[in-house]
């Protein structure tokens, strides 16, 4: 018998993970701190109230990304977790019903039934548990919850997106400040949708434009309100 060979193929869903909360922070960063600094610039704030609000603004939202992070992420491994373990016992308990309900498995997908029976107890026989996880719960190990991780990439990126328009203030005059910022974090925003599309293998100009316009928006919207309020008061 001839032996197989081997295929190798390179994947992203390893990175889904961190990937998604990086992503995610450096892109709350960029916009939540850019917004924050035109909203107070466009208000009639001077310089040092900028500074001191951006910074406000970016440990804040670092602190903010991490806690939400860890919590939301937290919450989905425990009910892994928790599956995983029911599954652990089910399969002590009834493993010829565990059997059955994999071979169904198959069986749905287009396999016939006696296929369908031997590749599960093939399966099993190996790996119960990690067959039952991934194609009955669709829990895969590249894709499990890992909530430490994603709170220190949320943060870690939060800190690096929003460190970017508040450096901006302290190198452009302040007559230029708005519009030096809103440029600056719209051109951070491309390369962070272009790097992460990247990353994850998807389509390029599709990931650049969708962060950069809604950070576009997002900015235009607190100028405005910024005007109205420094207007008001």
């Amino acid at each position: 018998m001839r032996a197989l060979s081997s295929h190798r193929e390179r994947h992203v869903t390893d990175r889904i993970g961190w990937l998604r909360a990086a992503v995610l922070g450096a892109n709350d960063g960029i916009v939540s701190t850019a917004s924050l600094i035109i909203g107070v610039a466009a208000a009639g704030g001077q310089v040092a109230a900028i500074v001191i609000a951006g910074t406000a603004g970016l440990v804040a939202g670092a602190m903010s990304m991490a806690a939400g992070e860890y919590v939301s992420v937290s919450a989905q491994a425990d009910t892994e977790t928790a599956e995983l373990a029911r599954e652990r016992r089910e399969l002590t308990d009834d493993p010829r019903g565990e059997l059955a309900e994999l071979a169904a498995l198959y069986a749905a997908r287009g396999v016939d039934d006696a296929t369908a029976e031997t590749v599960a107890a093939q399966l099993m026989a190996k790996d119960a548990l990690g067959a039952h996880a991934r194609d009955e719960l669709d829990i895969t190990p590249g894709a499990r919850a890992r909530p430490v991780q994603a709170a220190f990439a949320s943060a870690a990126s939060f800190t690096v997106g929003a460190a970017l328009p508040l450096l901006t203030v302290f190198v452009v005059p302040s007559t230029s400040l708005v519009r030096a910022v809103a440029a600056g974090s719209l051109l951070f925003l491309a390369v962070l949708g272009a790097v992460g599309a990247k990353t994850g293998a998807a389509v390029v100009w599709r990931g650049l434009v969708r962060v950069t316009f809604w950070g576009a928006f997002a900015m235009a919207v607190t100028a405005l309100i910024g005007r109205l309020i420094g207007g008001a008061v």
